[in-house]
């Protein structure tokens, strides 16, 4: 017969051992984004599209709300309005720190960048890291006003990274092993749908042995 303290034990392993779990989101954004955060920046729902609106305006984001996520896939539209810079966040630690994968019609590429804290910077958003910076695009030509369908596949330090469904990439760094996903803009008006994840995720919420988890997702939209 087993003790107490033994079955206490097994019952907190098995809690634990399926607190990561994997789930799937999709956010259309057809009425609102109540699960998004801004960081910065003017975020908006406008026709069912999420809208950075501001033209000026260093690293300018929203980070989804509630859940982080280790290995994961993460896709959206991004469009890039007015400006040079727009893409995907993920693995975002906070504001400051996290990666982004971002297009750039002014240049006709896409870039990878680490983005980290730094005493230089009293606001933290100059500082950043290059992984890659100059990605030429590989079946495409990338221009303003178009949409294009950002995709990461992040497994590890691994990042397999493509536009249109179409590789662009691969690049290693283990700086960041968990994180939140979002979008991101650099002095650039951009728009953003159909922004989706699947993966691991890692609930922020704390633990209750009875009941759900109290995570809400007010904003999920499935087509």
């Amino acid at each position: 017969m087993q003790s107490g303290f033994t079955l206490f034990v097994m019952c907190i392993s098995i809690y634990f051992a399926s607190s990561a779990t994997a789930e799937e989101q999709l956010w259309t954004f057809d009425n609102n984004a109540t699960d998004w955060i801004p960081a910065n920046g003017t975020w908006e729902v406008e026709e069912g599209v999420y809208k950075q609106t501001t033209r000026w305006g260093e690293a300018q984001k929203a980070l989804v709300d509630g859940m982080e996520w280790t290995d994961h896939t993460l896709e959206a539209k991004v469009r890039v309005d007015d400006g040079h810079w727009g893409g995907i966040v993920f693995r975002a630690q906070n504001e400051f720190e996290y990666y982004v994968y971002l297009i750039c019609p002014k240049e006709n590429k896409s870039e990878l960048w680490r983005h980290r804290r730094s005493t230089a910077f009293k606001d933290g958003f100059e500082a950043r890291d290059e992984i890659e910076h100059d990605i030429e695009p590989i079946g495409l030509t990338i221009i303003r006003n178009e949409w294009y369908t950002l995709r990461v596949v992040v497994e590890g330090s691994r990042f397999a990274v493509a536009i249109n469904g179409i590789e662009q990439g691969v690049f290693f760094d283990n700086t960041y092993s968990v994180g939140k996903v979002g979008v991101w803009t650099w002095d650039t008006q951009a728009s953003f749908d159909d922004v989706s994840v699947k993966g691991d995720t890692v609930p922020l919420t704390e633990i209750k042995p009875q009941g759900k988890l109290a995570v809400s997702w007010a904003a999920l939209k499935r087509k």
